[in-house]
């Protein structure tokens, strides 16, 4: 009985885990073929059909240069790389704050944190857009670097786990010997800190690479365009070019997916090794 039971787990186990792969796998193999589609091959034919030339490559041609995307990567990787150094100075500092000190509003600004990590961000536009509106920073990048930059509270608690990990007697013997907590933060903690930053870096990374609505509501000038929002001058009242779009977004997942399979080893690797153990 006791064997049917564990096959039976196995089988529901590895049977959840097809199904879950075929979720994630099948929207792209979908958007995969009809990349390679032309408009009428995309109208008559079936969604999993495969095209009759993989060698038709229009669409993508169509979507790097009319999609502009060339300009689209540049102010992505702009606004990407300014909005995570910011991210990761401001988050590991105020964690390293609120888990190394003590002080009477610590339990304040841990719980103002705690809200706002329950109150849903489109419920701040109105207000968010009204303050970018008044410093002038509308259709700049900077309102958005500013945005991703102060929104993010997960980060902040990625690195506060993180860092209950990290012993206190490292901190302690660093001072004893004569380091100032500007030392100790960047000599021993960021070192320690390096999978957490990576683990923030991958997540907060890949949702400002995807993410829509910020800059289609703060950068609407077509110079400020970016990776996600490059796409969009591909639909319109007298339709939507869903082939040249397919081509885009396979354009647009290739560097994320390659960063991600480079990176995610450091999600799982380990956090002190070699540190002293409380």
């Amino acid at each position: 009985m006791k064997k049917i039971s564990k096959y039976i787990f196995t089988l529901l186990k590895y049977v959840s885990l097809i199904l879950a792969s075929l979720v994630a796998i099948v929207p792209l193999v979908v958007v995969f073929f009809a990349s390679f589609k032309t408009p009428i091959e995309f109208r008559d034919s079936g969604v999993l059909d495969f095209p009759n030339h993989f060698t038709h490559l229009e669409n993508y041609i169509r979507a790097f240069t009319d999609g502009n995307m060339l300009l689209g990567f540049l102010n992505t990787m702009i606004i990407l790389i300014i909005s995570m150094i910011g991210t990761i100075l401001t988050g590991t500092m105020t964690a390293y704050v609120l888990n190394r000190f003590e002080f009477k509003a610590r339990k304040i600004v841990k719980s103002a944190f705690m809200i706002a990590t329950l109150v849903p961000a489109v419920t701040m536009q109105v207000t968010c857009y009204q303050i970018m509106n008044s410093l002038q920073l509308i259709n700049t990048r900077t309102s958005v670097i500013l945005l991703f930059i102060g929104t993010d509270i997960i980060a902040i608690y990625i690195f506060i786990q993180f860092l209950e990990n990290i012993s206190m007697s490292l901190d302690e013997s660093a001072i004893v010997d004569g380091a100032s907590y500007f030392t100790v933060f960047f000599k021993i903690i960021m070192p320690l800190l390096r999978p957490a930053i990576i683990t923030v870096v991958i997540i907060k990374g890949v949702n400002i690479y995807n993410d829509f609505y910020t800059p289609f509501l703060y950068m609407t000038s077509r110079k400020l365009v970016v990776i996600s929002t490059s796409l969009f001058n591909f639909q319109g009242p007298y339709g939507t070019q869903w082939q040249v779009i397919c081509a885009g977004i396979i354009i647009t997942v290739i560097p994320t997916l390659i960063l991600f399979l480079f990176f995610q080893k450091y999600i799982y690797s380990g956090l002190t090794q070699g540190a002293v153990k409380e």
